[in-house]
């Protein structure tokens, strides 16, 4: 078959699926952003988008939706030189739809399957909108905005023949009237790499020297450090857990720009102000940020976590989490509803209520001292993600079977 494969950041999601499906024998091509640089193994076309800026006075509910439309128009007209000038006509166009890609590519190549890759329905109850209080309390212009913010996903759902999401939790998001279109499939981590290494040792780049497997290292990751992600409870947790264990170092992953939510008040990055607001109550000495890291580089400080703080609202769920389970780390997690999902608390690890700073620095705490009382956890994790994780085994083929034969 050709298949078309929609994503502003190509290859995104699809990184595993895209090699796959070239072995298979189908010629794939990716359709994503001018500008988007990241490695390709297959041809890739590009859309040139140049928005206006969005008068918000003229289109008040509907910036979204104007700003996923006018996406979507661009990559249209990219489809359409696909089609017209080059003779291209897709089988398959599989998109992400959440920022407007996949709006109108019916128009150009109605007789293509539409598949979407559906991740999460945004919601005023139960979700991430107003669940922290500390950023605002629900309101009905507030709650507005969320709803209207849903017109581009609910459109590009009526129109697919059918959608993947990665977990249970985030399909249950999605309207009962497009679920049964959804398949459950995660994109799947590389359980093989992502493994238990005794011998393992990470360079700390704050001053060069190495931590090593079985030392006292406790890990966070974030792609950004924000509240989303629970930053700023973990950052709370801290001074108690360097006080309770004066040999252990931790070690916090992910960049300073906002993906999710709002920067802080004033301005600046989240972790700033929370280095500004515990003080010198935080031992900077035993506190290492990395910023982003190279792959590899993560690897190693995955293989060589105690101990994995996860904590996130009720939201998109992180790979990280499910790689620091393949590694064999204790996982201390929010008891939010993604967390919920993959961590059984004393069987796969421990989840701790997302307000409670108490209890999650107790955690962590108790988690570092006493390795061998937890580390039952940590094994289970490690064959939770391999057994429902794997990308080879177990998430692969399945997603190879969604494209070829979905909608049909």
């Amino acid at each position: 078959m050709k298949v078309l494969l929609v994503h502003q950041n190509f290859p995104g999601q699809f990184l595993h699926l895209v090699p796959a499906l070239r072995a298979r024998g189908h010629e794939v091509l990716g359709l994503t952003a001018l500008g988007n640089r990241r490695p390709s193994p297959v041809p890739v076309s590009y859309y040139r988008f140049d928005p206006p800026p969005v008068d918000g006075g003229a289109v008040r509910l509907g910036r979204s939706y104007v700003e996923q439309t006018d996406r979507a128009s661009a990559v249209a007209r990219a489809a359409l030189v696909l089609r017209d000038r080059h003779g291209y006509v897709p089988d398959v166009i599989f998109g992400h739809c959440g920022w407007g890609e996949t709006l109108f590519l019916r128009e150009v190549w109605p007789q293509a399957r539409l598949l979407v890759y559906a991740e999460f329905f945004h919601g005023t109850r139960g979700r991430d909108t107003f669940f922290d209080p500390e950023f605002g309390q629900p309101g009905l212009p507030a709650a507005l905005g969320v709803v209207a913010r849903t017109a581009g996903y609910a459109q590009a759902m009526a129109q697919a023949d059918a959608a993947v999401c990665p977990t249970e939790w985030q399909a249950s998001t999605f309207p009962a009237c497009f679920r049964p279109r959804i398949s459950v499939i995660h994109d799947g981590i590389d359980t093989d790499t992502l493994c238990p290494d005794p011998t393992a040792r990470f360079r700390l780049p704050d001053h060069g020297g190495f931590l090593h497997a079985g030392q006292e290292v406790l890990t966070y990751v974030s792609r950004n450090l924000e509240p989303y992600r629970g930053f700023h409870r973990f950052m709370r947790a801290l001074p108690a857990v360097l006080q309770a264990r004066p040999d252990a170092q931790v070690v916090i992953v992910g960049g300073t720009a906002t993906s999710y939510g709002a920067p802080p008040t004033g301005g600046g990055s989240w972790k700033d102000a929370m280095i500004h607001e515990l003080g010198h109550r935080l031992d900077r000495s035993r506190v290492h940020f990395t910023g982003t890291l190279p792959y590899d580089s993560y690897r190693r400080l995955m293989q060589v976590s105690r101990v994995h703080c996860y904590l996130t609202v009720p939201f998109v769920l992180s790979w990280s989490l499910i790689e620091a389970m393949s590694t064999g780390a204790t996982i201390v997690g929010s008891d939010t509803a993604p967390v919920q999902e993959v961590i059984r608390h004393g069987e796969t690890g421990l989840l701790v209520d997302y307000f409670d700073t108490t209890r999650l620095s107790d955690a962590l705490a108790d988690a570092l001292a006493d390795p061998a009382a937890y580390a039952h956890l940590g094994r289970a994790a490690r064959a939770e993600a391999v057994a429902r994780f794997d990308f080879r085994r177990i998430c692969l083929p399945r997603l190879l079977d969604f494209v070829e034969t979905a909608g049909t």
